[in-house]
């Protein structure tokens, strides 16, 4: 039997590299190299933002949480504002400004707007103001008239102040008309009548129906 070993020449080992050369690694080992230089640092820095900005994420977590909200059908075809806000002028350039706890229209652009404690805000000529507030409203966007009812109450910075359970306000023209019973006191004494006519921002007021007025001595009033 032929026992002879096989030199390094042996064509059989021509393709087996040795394992002594550098070129053995250098392609592969210059790859993970250069990958794990980008990628050491990039964990590095993600490292130290997480444990800075913990304590202020585990902050939120406990400030922060959401609940399930039940949505009618009338919300879906609805659009809702919160805290809804309108302003304009009137004729004479008197600016008024509505707001509400909430407002619902068809649509974004929709005419009649239906509003939930509302309350106007009307800047007289002379620069004194009159407040009206009620439970719910009805808002005409384009003929700028608001209708009012439920508990209405109107209150003038100079103290009168009237109630009653329904009114329209036309704030272009700033007239007012309320046909439910009214009553009223202020600085002249009380009132109470079947209804009321205010013209012109409260120029003129008159009183319909059975009317009654209690006017106190030494009052201003005519």
């Amino acid at each position: 039997m032929d026992t002879t070993l096989a030199g390094p020449t042996d064509s059989r080992f021509a393709n087996i590299p040795d394992p002594s050369s550098p070129r053995r690694l250098s392609a592969g080992y210059g790859r993970f190299v250069g990958i794990m230089k980008l990628l050491l640092p990039t964990l590095a820095i993600i490292l130290i933002t997480l444990v800075f900005a913990w304590p202020y994420l585990s902050d939120q977590d406990g400030r922060f949480s959401l609940a399930p909200v039940e949505i009618g059908p009338e919300d879906a075809e609805n659009f809702r504002m919160l805290n809804a806000r309108y302003t304009g002028v009137d004729r004479k350039s008197r600016p008024y400004a509505i707001t509400a706890d909430t407002a619902d229209q068809r649509s974004a652009d929709a005419r009649l707007v239906k509003l939930n404690a509302p309350k106007a805000d009307i800047l007289l000529s002379n620069q004194s103001w009159i407040a009206i507030t009620a439970e719910d409203g009805t808002y005409d966007r384009e003929a700028q008239i608001l209708e009012l009812a439920g508990n209405v109450n109107l209150f003038h910075d100079s103290g009168y102040e009237f109630h009653t359970t329904s009114a329209i306000l036309d704030l272009m023209a700033g007239d007012a008309i309320g046909q439910e019973r009214v009553s009223g006191q202020g600085p002249f004494g009380q009132l109470s009548a079947d209804g009321f006519r205010i013209h012109n921002q409260g120029e003129r007021i008159e009183l319909v129906g059975q009317s009654k007025i209690n006017i106190y001595p030494n009052s201003s009033a005519n």
